[in-house]
């Protein structure tokens, strides 16, 4: 038998980088993501691979495969299987929610009015590999479910409100039309200031403002202190209709 160079796993990595330089970057990605879940499945069983003592907590099982892909290109993974034990490697968690920020920005694009053909090829160029209209669509609606979450999540006691809207141009039946963004800017006990919620609509018209203001409060904002805003007419009225008690600043820069 050949004698093999005693590396430990990291070494082998740096070998590989500086013999073939960034071009087997994606090998190196490889061996690292799957020493690291090798190493979080002993640290998860109490016990190294084939050791023997009293401290181990469950066993291993072998080594499920999983492609990722990836902007290096796509990685041939080998995920650490237990036994009796729902374990996964946190490391390829990480890995898959920053992939998915890619795909997301694809899908993105793609809302826009890019072509799945363009966006295909682009992450093509990106990544090294394809992508199905199948798995934009699928993305597209992952993130249109994420924005509905934070949309409806709970408020709560907010002292400071900032009202605000801005013009955009809005893809409709087949056109493009302006429409009014309206935003909610809340600052907290703590001083930490968030945006509360966004609402499309035709226009700044009381009524658009008012619903606006209502939700905010249906999903439990409350305590309010002051609303800094413009002096627009529709937000004027509608602000006195939903929070007539709280005390108005007019905006600095807006003035």
């Amino acid at each position: 038998m050949t004698n093999q160079p005693n590396y430990s796993p990291y070494e082998a990595v740096l070998q590989l980088i500086n013999k073939h330089g960034l071009e087997e970057i994606k090998g190196a990605l490889e061996s690292l993501l799957n020493e690291a879940m090798k190493h979080q499945r002993s640290e998860t069983l109490g016990a190294q691979e084939y050791e023997r003592t009293e401290n181990r907590r469950r066993y291993a099982n072998g080594f499920k495969g999983k492609k990722l892909k990836t902007r290096v290109g796509q990685l041939n993974l080998k995920i650490p299987q237990t036994r009796d034990s729902d374990f996964y490697p946190t490391c390829l968690e990480k890995g898959i929610r920053s992939e998915r920020a890619l795909l997301l920005s694809l899908a993105e694009m793609y809302e826009r009015g890019i072509s799945i053909r363009r966006v295909s090829g682009l992450l093509e160029k990106m990544c090294g590999t394809e992508i199905s209209s199948s798995t934009v669509s699928r993305i597209s609606a992952q993130m249109d479910e994420e924005l509905g979450e934070w949309r409806s999540r709970p408020l709560g006691r907010t002292p400071y409100l900032y009202l605000d809207g801005k013009y955009e141009n809005v893809r409709h039946g087949g056109t493009t039309i302006r429409c009014a963004v309206l935003v909610a800017l809340g600052m907290r006990d703590d001083g930490r200031r968030s945006v509360l919620g966004v609402s499309v609509s035709l226009g700044e018209h009381e009524v658009h403002w008012r619903n606006f203001l209502q939700s905010l409060e249906e999903r439990g904002m409350h305590g309010l202190e002051m609303i800094v805003s413009d002096d627009h007419q529709g937000l004027k009225a509608a602000r006195c209709t939903v929070s007539p008690t709280v005390p108005w600043n007019r905006c600095q820069f807006h003035l």
